[in-house]
This record gives structure tokens, C-alpha cells and sequence, in this order.
């Protein structure tokens, strides 16, 4: 049960869809690359994959149904199990008496539905779907982990037994009692289900509470019965290797994780509290793979100002801002293109986030005296064209990343400074001589993470006291010449006509936000900036002059992304005020 390229042809020429022309190009693309027409119809732009799909549908006489903005029962979802709805792209959504209506993208596949009909006992009714349907179905799944989640802890909560802390032996023993097992892989599946960057296991007096970080915000997931609060920590101690009786002072390890869908490296960190120890475990998809400068967020003059120093073979290039704004990624995105068999990358990290093919990554381990320091002195003696050191903690650190950008080396860290002028004085306190840094640095990038807005968002236009607001941040003329200049507003329009946008609240989106993108100011180090480097200037003196010279700063490409829609004027403020 398949269409034939003939009959695809027919309807769509027929529908007036594509030209004769068009479809035979397309047919001998695909006889080439051993495609199906349809999908290089699509790649080409011809028609859409719902079109496609449609189409598809009515040639076979198989119902076409849209599950983009539907909510499946639980009990209808449930019939077909997760891992074979994913694997196959193939869910359930209705059920009448015997009959249950199953959509997928693949109506050939046979198999899985005879697989589904012997193990259910039901008549299977195959539907055609979209993508979009199949992932909206699939991320009702979670919600069925939660149910999932509240049965374990309610059944498997009776079984566990307070133990003496001060006592390993019972520690170990309850480690690895299926109960806490249970509840700490759940932890974590969710937690990668809901994409959360970081989890956060806190004992209070009476209970545990669970909060996952998801797109830079802390939310509450679950609240625990206290007396699992010693079995999670001592399972997560064994875990990462760290010592299940020690309880007066911090630990940091890691652990991975592995399923069919995801695989994942978690950084530990264990800290003594005044009810217990508090648990933040870091989640890093060792699958990801680094972005292209203008999907992190660059545009403009940012993104011709960096591209135009990862073209200089030696100096340096930092990247800045707190903790967990996205700096790695930003780097590794750099490494990326600038990865080519021709030259030797070598990096030193702490810890290795993602895996590049044909970079030779190192991770420190400070327990043997490996640090940074120590790692990039032996870097440059295996003959390196690019050097990433994946932090600047000390001034040895900072001090040898500068030789090296002297010695012939284009070199690429972080560092931990609020904005980008703010690295220049931070350098100096490192006792790096002013006339070094000028001499090396290239440019400096400042960024923050904000939250993008889901697709159903709220317009409006600014009021005169939004209007007012802004202005403490930035020149609104300044940014007004840009939209203009880029094209992203109409030649006349003006700040109070400019459609902006505001969180909407749906089931798909609770907050109204979903994932993050850059917000970012890029400073290049220009032959006046160097002067005022060596004079040892401010920041605030250096960050007026990089403004005068036509620097963005970071409010200004925040208030720009809000006027693209991609995030809300509230979403940067928040961002550039913590």
C-alpha cells in the first residue's frame, strides 16, 4: 500500500499544485539521491508535508487526521507504549467499543500495526498524519510519567526504613533498595523529558523538595516524604563515586545516563545544608551538537564583528557572562567552524560538555593536580593552532592564555564578567599586564539566555510609560534606525505603531515560553579601545567609547528580538536586571 510516483504526479498536477516540468526535476533528484518525489518536492519548496501527506491520504482512501492542537486521553494514549510510539511515529488517539484509531506517518508499516493488534486485541483503524501531530502526542507522554512518578512514590514509599547517616554500611545497603532506585531514575526521566538543564534536591525539615531548571527558570516539580531524603542522596553518592559518609563538607562527581532516546552526562554537586545536604545535578546531552552563530542569537554588526576575528589566525577571543548564560555553548559553536583538517584545535575543560569529531578535548581533574594552569602549559607543546580553555579561573590561567595568543595561537575562553567592557579591569585585577591584554585580545563577547515566546502570544503596543521605562536602559532612537535599517519595521513606523508581544498561556505552554536564545553585546578590542586598555580605563569609559563606536549592547539586541516577536520586552528586563 504505497503511491506510485505516477499517481502522485497526477493529482498534483491535476490540483495545479506543481508544473509537469517541475515534478519530472524532481523525479530524477530523487532517482539520484534514492528519495521519495514527494520529500524533494518538499525540500524544494514545491509543496508543503501536510500538502504532501494529504494528498498521500486521499490517493490511498486512508483518513487524514490533524493532531496538532489535540489532547489525547491518558487512557487512550496509554494503549500503545511510549517507546513504540516514538520508535515507529506511531500513536493512539481514539477508541470506539473495538475500534481504535491509531495515526502515523508510515501507512506501510504493517508490522507494527499487527504487532499493536495481537497485544491489544483490538481492530487497528490507520490514520495519516503530520510530524507536528506525532510530536504534540508524544509529549503528552509526560504527563503520564507524572502519574507514573506519584504511583511509585505512593506504593514503594512504605518500604523504606529510616537509617543512621553516620552508618555506611546502611547507607550502601539502602542505595541500592529498588525503591530509591526507582524514585531517582524517575527524577531524572522526567527531568530530560521536561528539558530541564539542572535539578535541584532540597531537604527541608518536614519534606524534599524537587526543582527543575527549565529555560533558565526554577520551577517546582515534586515535594518527597522526608524520610527518602538520606536513600536519594546516598544513591546519587554511589552514583558519582563520592563518599557515602561524608557529610560535613561538599562534593562535586559525575554520572551518566543512558536510554534509547537520550544519553546524558550529569555534573553532581553536593553541599551541606541545615536540614541535610542539598543535591544540583547539571544535565549535559552528550547527543547535542553546536549551533551556527545566527541560531544562537547573532545578528548585525555582533555577528559580522565576531566572524570577522574567528578569521584572525592568533589573539584572543573571550566569552562572558554568569554562570549558565550559555558561554560553552558559544564556544563550542566557534570550534565548530572553525574545525577544519588543516589546522590542530586542542581544548582543556572542566567538563567536557560535547563531543566534536577531530578535536582533541581534554578535561581537567583538579583531584590530581590537573587544573587549567597545568593542562594549557601542556597544550602548547603539542603544537596547536587554536587553544579553547574552558574557563579563566586564576591569573596563571589568564597569564598563559595571553602568552599563548603572543606565541602564534588564536586562543578562546570565558570568563566570568557581567559585561563586556567589565572583562577589561577583571583581566588587570588578574595581574596581566595592560599592554599584553591590548596586544592579544581580539574581541569580547557579553551574552545572556532569554526565553523565546510560544507561537500563540499575546500583541500589543507600547504605552508612554513602557516607553519611559525602556529609555532607562537605552537610546531609543539608536535602536528605532536599526529596526528600520535591517528591515524588521516599516520605514515609517514609529515606537508607538510597532506591534510587540506578550506571553499567552496554553496547555502546550504553561509560562507562555518555550526554549532560549542569545542576547548578546559584542566588543571589538579597535585601536582606541586598546589605547584606553594600556591607560587602564574603566569599564564604563571603555564601554562608552565601544557604544560611540557603534557597539550593540546587550539591552539594545534584547529590545530588537522583541520587536521581531521573538521574546517580550518583561523577558529581557528581567534578564538584564538580575
Amino acid at each position: 500500500m504505497r503511491v506510485e510516483p505516477q499517481q502522485l504526479k497526477a493529482f498534483l498536477l491535476g490540483a495545479g499544485l506543481v508544473a509537469e516540468k517541475q515534478f519530472d526535476e524532481a523525479q530524477k533528484k530523487a532517482a539520484k539521491t534514492k528519495q521519495k518525489v514527494g520529500d524533494i518536492l518538499v525540500s524544494d519548496g514545491l509543496i508543503t508535508r501536510e500538502e504532501l501527506i494529504k494528498l498521500e491520504a486521499y490517493i490511498l482512501g486512508i483518513p487524514f487526521v490533524d493532531l496538532e492542537k489535540e489532547m489525547v486521553p491518558l487512557n487512550v494514549l496509554k494503549i500503545i507504549p511510549e517507546p513504540i510510539a516514538r520508535s515507529h511515529n506511531i500513536v493512539a488517539f481514539r477508541i470506539s467499543g473495538n475500534n481504535l484509531e491509531v495515526a502515523m506517518l508510515d501507512p506501510e508499516d504493517l508490522r507494527t500495526i499487527e504487532f499493536i493488534k495481537k497485544t491489544t486485541s483490538l481492530r487497528i483503524l490507520p490514520r495519516l498524519t503530520t510530524p507536528g501531530s506525532i510530536k504534540n502526542v508524544l509529549r503528552q507522554y509526560q504527563k503520564t510519567l507524572k502519574a507514573e512518578f506519584g504511583e511509585i512514590i505512593k506504593e514503594e514509599i512504605k518500604l523504606i526504613k529510616p537509617v543512621k547517616e553516620e552508618e555506611k554500611a546502611e547507607l550502601q545497603k539502602m542505595a541500592e533498595e529498588l525503591p530509591i532506585i526507582r524514585i531517582v531514575d524517575t527524577l531524572l526521566k522526567h527531568a530530560v523529558l521536561q528539558r530541564a538543564s539542572d535539578i535541584h534536591i532540597e531537604p527541608t525539615e518536614k519534606e524534599v523538595l524537587v526543582r527543575y531548571r527549565i529555560d533558565g527558570v526554577l520551577r517546582d516539580a515534586m515535594t518527597l516524604p522526608r524520610i527518602t531524603a538520606s536513600g536519594i542522596v546516598a544513591r546519587i553518592k554511589v552514583l558519582s563515586n563520592l563518599k557515602l559518609d561524608e557529610h560535613r563538607l561538599p562534593q562535586d562527581g559525575r554520572f551518566k545516563v543512558k536510554a534509547k532516546d537520550y544519553k546524558y552526562s550529569i555534573r553532581v554537586s553536593i553541599m551541606p545544608v541545615f536540614d541535610g545536604e542539598k543535591v544540583v545535578m547539571r544535565l549535559l546531552p552528550e547527543t547535542a551538537k553546536a549551533f551556527g552563530l545566527e541560531q544562537l542569537g547573532l545578528t548585525g554588526n555582533n555577528l559580522e564583528h565576531l566572524q570577522a576575528n574567528l578569521r584572525k589566525p592568533v589573539g584572543m577571543i573571550l566569552v562572558t557572562g554568569p554562570t549558565g548564560c550559555g558561554k560553552t555553548t558559544t564556544l563550542y559553536s566557534m570550534v565548530e567552524i572553525l574545525n577544519d583538517p588543516g589546522i590542530n584545535i586542542s581544548t582543556i575543560e572542566d567538563p567536557i560538555e560535547y563531543r566534536i569529531a577531530r578535536i582533541n578535548q581534554t578535561q581537567v581533574n583538579p583531584k590530581i593536580g590537573f587544573t587549567f594552569a597545568t593542562g594549557l602549559r601542556s597544550l602548547l607543546r603539542q603544537d596547536p593552532n587554536i587553544i579553547m580553555v574552558g574557563e579563566i579561573r586564576d591569573n596563571e590561567t589568564a597569564n598563559l592564555a595571553i602568552n599563548a595568543a603572543l606565541t602564534g595561537h588564536l586562543v578562546l575562553s570565558t570568563l566570568h564578567t557581567n559585561t563586556a567592557a567589565g572583562s577589561l579591569p577583571r583581566l588587570i585585577d588578574m595581574e596581566c599586564e595592560p599592554f599584553l591584554i591590548s596586544s592579544t585580545l581580539n574581541c569580547i563577547v557579553a551574552q545572556r539566555l532569554v526565553r523565546r515566546l510560544c507561537p500563540e502570544r499575546e500583541k500589543y503596543t507600547l504605552k508612554e510609560s513602557e516607553l519611559k521605562e525602556m529609555a532607562k536602559y537605552c537610546d531609543l532612537d539608536k535602536i528605532l534606525k536599526i529596526l528600520k535599517a535591517e528591515k524588521i519595521v516599516r520605514p515609517k513606523a514609529n515606537w508607538k505603531n510597532i506591534p510587540f508581544y506578550r506571553p499567552k498561556t496554553t496547555e502546550k505552554c504553561p509560562d507562555g515560553y518555550k526554549e532560549r536564545i542569545g542576547i548578546f553585546e559584542v566588543l571589538p578590542v579597535t585601536e582606541t579601545i586598546k589605547e584606553m586598555i594600556v591607560k587602564q580605563a574603566t569599564s564604563d569609559q571603555i564601554q562608552k567609547q565601544a557604544v560611540k563606536e557603534g557597539m550593540r549592547t546587550m539591552v539594545e539586541d534584547g529590545f530588537i528580538k522583541a520587536a521581531q516577536g521573538i521574546t517580550s520586552i518583561e523577558e529581557v528586563l528581567r534578564v538584564i536586571i538580575e
